[in-house]
């Protein structure tokens, strides 16, 4: 069986489009150093679907609970680590069950 990836790349224009994020907001989430698409200038910037749904998340972040932009980072990376660790804590709590019911 073969395995392919699949990568996108999409441009500032359809970032936006697609995240509904208006332009100024994306260069100020790449400003911010929130998300760092490959290129030298906003023409040639490409972003990939990751990027995208950083994008979209640190924009509601900063809607939804006014949170400034230079601390979205640190918000982001806590609520990463917060999945991470509850992730990690079913898997331990399905180990757990197995030793138990043994």
């Amino acid at each position: 069986m073969m395995k392919t990836s699949l990568t996108v790349e999409l441009t500032l224009k359809e970032v936006c489009e697609i995240s509904d994020v208006p332009t100024e907001v994306m260069i100020t989430i790449i400003e911010e150093g929130i998300i760092e698409p490959k290129g030298a200038s906003p023409d040639e910037w490409s972003f990939d679907t990751y990027m995208l749904s950083i994008a979209k998340r640190a924009f509601r972040v900063h809607r939804d609970f006014e949170i400034e932009w230079t601390g979205i980072p640190l918000y982001l990376d806590m609520i990463g680590q917060l999945e991470k660790l509850r992730t990690e804590n079913k898997s331990l709590k399905q180990r757990l069950n197995r030793f138990l019911l043994e």
